[in-house]
């Protein structure tokens, strides 16, 4: 058994590069420069919760029971992950914010959220 791959530089944090592949079976060695998918760049615990996320099939109510963390802590972490793997974040509009506030701490109904959010 080997050990895990180690994605990033222990000098300089840069993202590392495999550069040496061999067989067990029959020794073949191949060497070059070999590009890692992106989420091999992504920390244990952001790889916990993508495994997670996954098996709840991108249930956020899921995601927070299985982890016992909060919908907030749930999208944080999800933010973290998306960036982590290249892609922007789209941001909130003000009034998006502010309906969603108010529908979290029980304001409005869940359809009058959906009717503002509409409008």
């Amino acid at each position: 058994m080997g050990y895990k791959i180690i994605t990033r530089c222990p000098v300089c944090d840069s993202k590392l590069k495999i550069t040496r592949l061999s067989c067990k079976k029959c020794g073949t060695t191949i060497e070059n420069e070999f590009e890692l998918s992106n989420l091999s760049y992504l920390t244990k615990e952001q790889l916990d919760f993508v495994e997670v996320f996954i098996k709840c099939r991108g249930n956020i109510k899921d995601v927070e029971k299985e982890l016992s963390i909060s919908y907030p802590t749930v999208r944080s972490k999800l933010d973290e992950v998306i960036l982590a793997l290249g892609y922007p974040i789209k941001q909130k509009s003000e009034k998006e914010k502010d309906v969603l506030d108010m529908l979290e701490k029980g304001e409005i109904t869940p359809d009058e959220a959906i009717k503002m959010l509409k409008d």
